[in-house]
């Protein structure tokens, strides 16, 4: 596999990122142990127009300050107190948008991914949500900012396969409160079409445009 380039993530249009982003690899190399999934489903959020977005209206703070980072940096939270959730940091800096990676289907490591979760099963439960693959990988707040595109990188992504479009799902994003408004019902959460990985729920083909 070739890692991908520090170009690849300049694209300015994030929901078309968090299309392409689908069937490429997501590595973690932790004290010499090496985990990957392929990324099965993503969510695009959009930074200064998408009351999603944690950069809404150009909202720069300490914990949301990596967004603003050229492409092909980690974003890396907390989700409530209890889950680093992962997203790819996309397009030229200072734009703040990001794809949330909501799901991977396991390809090394397996042993190691259900040992950090408990869980003695291969079975999509294991990482079908984005905090159950950033604990099945070792992912950690310490890993925000870190670039996908270096080879020394504890966290970073190849190419594999490019999947093509009439096997992309889209939808409404998961989690999305009231208060964001109609940006609730912009459908930017996608996923590869049968496959078992993905979380719940499925959603019905959508292919509207925003």
């Amino acid at each position: 596999m070739k890692l991908l380039s520090a170009s690849f993530y300049q694209n300015e249009d994030v929901v078309a990122m968090a299309k392409k982003l689908l069937g490429k690899t997501m590595v973690t190399e932790i004290n010499g142990v090496v985990s990957s999934g392929m990324i099965v489903e993503t969510e695009a959020y959009r930074g200064p127009d998408d009351r999603g977005c944690h950069a809404y209206g150009g909202r720069c703070t300490e914990r949301t300050k990596t967004m603003f980072y050229e492409g092909g940096h980690a974003y890396v939270y907390i989700c409530y107190g209890v889950h680093p959730m992962v997203n790819v940091v996309t397009g030229p800096e200072g734009f703040a948008h990001a794809v949330l990676i909501r799901a991977i289907q396991p390809l090394e490591g397996l042993e190691k991914m259900m040992d950090r979760r408990n869980i003695n099963l291969n079975k999509p439960v294991l990482v079908n949500g984005p905090g159950k693959l950033t604990v099945a990988l070792g992912i950690n707040k310490e890993m925000d900012g870190q670039k996908f595109y270096e080879i020394n990188s504890p966290l970073r992504l190849y190419e594999d396969n490019e999947i093509p479009l009439h096997d992309i799902i889209s939808g409404p994003r998961v989690g999305m409160s009231k208060h964001v408004g109609e940006c609730s019902h912009r459908p930017w959460r996608f996923y590869i079409k049968n496959n078992p990985w993905v979380s719940k729920p499925l959603v019905v083909d959508y292919r509207g445009k925003w």
